[in-house]
């Protein structure tokens, strides 16, 4: 069992708080208050950061102590939305919210993945017709065997999961949240991700 915070509780958030909790972590849910995240960042081993991207940078440096020595999980994308509200470009390009936070959380293990697919896909990757990826980016590699354990444990098979090397290969998979706004434009919002055939 890994205690585990899930900082976010939107979509994103409360279906990897509910996958996690069924394959027995004990899991925390902090909504996005100064006091209850740095409560929950505190007591965990793991955080994952399930916050809007566009904000999330500045809401995590303010727990620089807090997240010290931790694994945080990113799996959000940093985008500016257009008039529809869909991703339209990408806040650091030439780079990735994923490095940002890497920089300016030295003492934090860092590590990207679960960004490259709607957020139904992250806890029911099997209900895909094709199998999907998920991406691992980071560059303490005892952090990204843990995240790869709990993405097993959210029913991703080990074959499905590519780490991808250091956290500098999370702008490419940030960049793939681009493909997202013409998808569901074109497929409305019908599960899927993205997949690399072999």
């Amino acid at each position: 069992m890994t205690l585990i915070a899930v900082f976010g509780n939107g979509r994103v958030g409360s279906g990897l708080s509910a996958g996690l909790t069924l394959a027995g972590h004990q899991v925390t849910v902090a909504d996005r208050s100064p006091g209850a995240a740095a409560d929950a960042a505190r007591a965990a081993q793991v955080i994952i950061n399930a916050t809007p991207g566009a904000g999330s940078l500045e809401r995590l440096v303010a727990l620089r102590d807090e997240l010290a020595g931790k694994i945080l999980v990113d799996v959000s994308n940093a985008t500016s939305d257009g008039p529809d509200g869909l991703p339209a470009d990408l806040l650091h390009p030439g780079s990735s919210l994923g490095e940002k936070l890497q920089q300016a959380l030295p003492d934090t293990r860092v590590v990207k993945t679960l960004n490259t697919m709607l957020y139904t896909v992250m806890t029911a990757p099997a209900a895909l017709t094709q199998p999907p990826t998920a991406f691992l980016s980071g560059q303490d590699e005892e952090a990204k065997r843990t995240v790869h354990r709990l993405l097993e444990d959210l029913g991703w098979q080990p074959d499905w999961i590519t780490d991808l090397g250091g956290i500098e290969t999370a702008r490419a998979t940030e960049a793939a949240v681009l493909f997202v706004p013409h998808v569901i434009r074109s497929s409305g919002f019908t599960p899927f991700a993205v997949s690399i055939a072999r």
